[in-house]
């Protein structure tokens, strides 16, 4: 830190909430309303622990499998999606079953069901043991397979390698999983890709935010849960992009002093299911410890929305229920 050099905040945009999530949200709300408490949502509906426990606190009740779940009762799917095997035993024990799967996550789903339909091996770029994943290998897992870095690809065995394609994971890095796409590609020359791309614009759009701001960067701290990928990945991309420094947050209270040292100029930006007040609490603590100056630096505007699954919708000319700040 230089004495004639301003301490200042580079506040990254856009940032927090994307469009799956804030849906996702919405319907946890949503059914409580409609429903009453409790709601049971399988799995975390968004990763973020603030969130989570946000909606415990209003009466969802989260758990991991649906055998927890009450026959007859309301139960979520969260925003990461499911495989089809979790409908079929949601509508075996008469549950109530509301999806608040990303639309996103579904356009994958569907373009695997399209390629297994076709005879097509898919290999998914992704990562294992994620909700995520498991829900889109589960669409067909006789035709796919999960590939989760580069040198994976080495392993991959197809039945034709001219009838090949690419999908993957909406929440990774997209500068690595074009690094993995190329290896696949010199292995499989045929490698067909996603008719869209699969990477989510959310998860691009904030890396691509903090990639302008990272060069300029002493320290990126990035607010979200740590079993949140785009998060995870965050951090990644600001010190690939010459960050000196980077670390995840949960909150303000858990940045470390010692960070702050020789900063003189730290980049804030969150994850796409991080509450915009965890930001504004970290800016906060930064004014504390004497960033006096904040700029916003905004590389896009989003104005994506997602209407909510049809069985938390309201039919025409019935009030709304306000949706709970989160």
């Amino acid at each position: 830190m230089t004495a004639d050099r301003p301490k200042r905040v580079l506040l990254a945009a856009p940032r927090g909430y994307c469009a799956g999530v804030d849906r996702a949200i919405a319907t946890v709300e949503r059914a409580l309303a409609l429903y009453g408490v409790p709601v049971y949502v399988r799995k975390e509906i968004v990763h973020n622990k603030h969130v989570v426990s946000e909606l415990r606190r209003q009466g969802a009740v989260f758990v991991d499998e649906l055998d927890e779940v009450p026959v007859g009762a309301a139960v979520v799917f969260s925003a990461h999606g499911v495989s089809p095997a979790v409908r079929a035993e949601a509508a075996r024990r008469g549950l109530r079953a509301v999806d608040a799967t990303c639309p996103l996550v579904a356009k994958v789903h569907r373009e695997a069901c399209r390629l297994a339909e076709a005879k097509v091996s898919i290999l998914l770029i992704g990562h294992a043991g994620h909700e995520e994943v498991e829900g889109t290998m589960g669409e067909a897992p006789q035709r796919i397979q999960l590939v989760e870095r580069p040198s994976d690809v080495g392993r991959v065995e197809v039945d034709d390698p001219d009838r090949v394609a690419w999908l993957s994971q909406t929440t990774l890095s997209v500068d690595e999983t074009q690094v993995t796409v190329a290896r696949l590609r010199e292995r499989f020359p045929r490698l067909a890709d996603p008719p869209s791309g699969d990477i989510c614009y959310a998860t691009q759009n904030r890396q691509l935010a903090v990639k302008a701001i990272a060069p300029r960067c002493d320290l990126v701290v990035v607010v979200g849960s740590r079993n949140s990928s785009n998060s995870v990945r965050l951090v990644e991309v600001a010190l690939e992009a010459g960050a000196r420094a980077a670390f995840r947050v949960d909150a303000a209270s858990e940045i470390d002093p010692a960070w702050l040292a020789d900063a003189d100029t730290v980049g804030v930006t969150s994850g796409a299911s991080v509450p915009e007040s965890l930001v504004e609490e970290v800016v906060a603590r930064l004014r504390a410890a004497g960033y006096g100056e904040v700029v916003a630096e905004a590389i896009a505007a989003e104005t994506v929305t997602f209407a909510l699954p049809p069985a938390v919708r309201l039919p025409r000319g019935r009030p709304r229920f306000p949706a709970a700040a989160v």
